[in-house]
């Protein structure tokens, strides 16, 4: 490969999937580097004083700030837009820096949205209490009601905001319907991706306008660094997007850029085998449990339209046990998976989310998206199946299941 063959979007939007995300955005300098170079600076210097103004007038391309550019960040954003299937991608500090990002950046006073219930504890935040701060009216509906998206609509509707699946309920969202619903009325479809990925699932395909990540769950895999990535088309990024993060800094550091380019290179390989797992270890245990939440399974009321509309359905599936105390109990009985509130790990973790991920929802709240105090949400990850397996038979048995 030559050094600028990675971001020739003539070339690479033609290779498949798994050498995109190995190779896509990849840019070399004249050292020759295999591995991309990872450039810590925060400015850049110029041999002239007309090439700094070219730069910031938009007449040139090349490095002003590395708040606005930096080559690393740059090839991060390129891959996965590449793997996405979307004209462009700005990197982001995290997933709810992206996730806060790609809302605020196209709402003003007046304007309305309509999100999701079953969502990130932070994410129904920022529906319940960040936006409708600034005069922005929210709308919250249950995501698995095809009807429902349309009804909510008003006058001033500018976006749809939703996961699928959703955390930590695994609810499962009609990406053709909805994102099909949206276009007619002129609202933006915010479809958050983390769970799945574009190894797994491209919501564009779908119609999707914008796709916003957490890539510090699958796409870094390992639990190392937090960056967030926004994609979308060439102009809402530039025209809408790039405007607020240039005046409010949300960006990705270098490192953390490189560490996750780093992980996409086997994005593919994990996505699939974790969820293979995760599919094995759902249906091992569903016997157990009082009541299985797992899109991959076919007792999911979505079963069939997760598989229609996911290559697989990912590591993370939940299940309730019944009430806190149990849940504690399989929880303090685990000798192999890790008690963690992350996912997206190659490590299985698992965690109460009614005490820490949606524990600022508050209990009417957590009662309404379905996230009950016997819930468990478990990441499943790259261990062997059969100790995985082992590990949750003694605990279910340890609290009496």
């Amino acid at each position: 490969m030559k050094k600028t063959t990675g971001t020739d979007r003539s070339i690479t939007s033609k290779w498949r999937p798994a050498t995109q995300a190995v190779r896509g955005g990849t840019w070399r300098s004249e050292h020759g580097e295999t591995s991309e170079a990872l450039f810590l600076t925060s400015g850049y210097t110029y041999d002239d004083a007309q090439t700094p103004a070219d730069r910031f007038a938009g007449e040139m391309q090349g490095m002003t700030y590395s708040r606005l550019q930096n080559p690393t960040v740059a090839m991060l954003e390129e891959r996965i837009a590449l793997m996405e299937g979307a004209e462009a991608c700005r990197a982001q500090a995290s997933g709810m820096a992206a996730m806060t990002t790609a809302l605020l950046c196209q709402l003003s006073a007046g304007d309305h949205v309509v999100g999701a219930r079953a969502a990130f504890g932070s994410c129904r935040w920022l529906l319940d209490q960040l936006l409708p701060r600034f005069g922005i009216e929210t709308t919250v509906i249950d995501s698995a009601d095809d009807d429902a998206w349309e009804a909510a609509i008003k006058p001033n509707t500018k976006a749809f905001f939703f996961e699928t699946p959703a955390n930590p309920t695994l609810d499962v969202v009609d990406l053709a319907h909805v994102c099909g619903v949206a276009k007619a009325h002129g609202v933006t479809t915010v479809v958050d991706n983390a769970f799945a990925t574009s190894a797994l699932q491209k919501p564009m395909e779908f119609g999707a306008d914008v796709v916003a990540y957490s890539a510090t769950k699958l796409m870094d895999g390992q639990g190392r660094v937090l960056a967030g990535a926004v994609c979308g088309s060439q102009e809402w990024i530039d025209e809408v997007l790039l405007p607020f993060q240039r005046n409010t800094g949300p960006n990705c550091a270098p490192f953390n850029a490189w560490v996750v380019l780093k992980g996409l290179e086997t994005l593919d390989l994990r996505a699939r085998r974790q969820s293979e797992n995760a599919v094995a270890l759902g249906a091992f245990i569903e016997p157990r449990v009082p009541k299985m939440l797992h899109p991959g399974l076919p007792s999911h009321p979505r079963h069939d339209l997760a598989m229609k509309q996911m290559v697989a359905t990912g590591p993370i599936f939940a299940f309730d046990v019944g009430d806190r105390a149990t849940a504690f109990a399989v929880l303090d009985a685990l000798e192999l998976v890790d008690i963690s509130n992350n996912i997206g790990d190659a490590r299985s973790l698992m965690c109460h989310p009614a005490s820490t991920t949606h524990a600022n929802m508050g209990e009417e709240g957590r009662a309404a998206m379905g996230v009950t105090e016997g819930l468990l949400r478990i990441n499943v990850g790259l261990e062997d199946i059969e100790d995985l397996k082992e590990d949750l038979d003694r605990a279910l048995s340890a609290a009496g299941l």
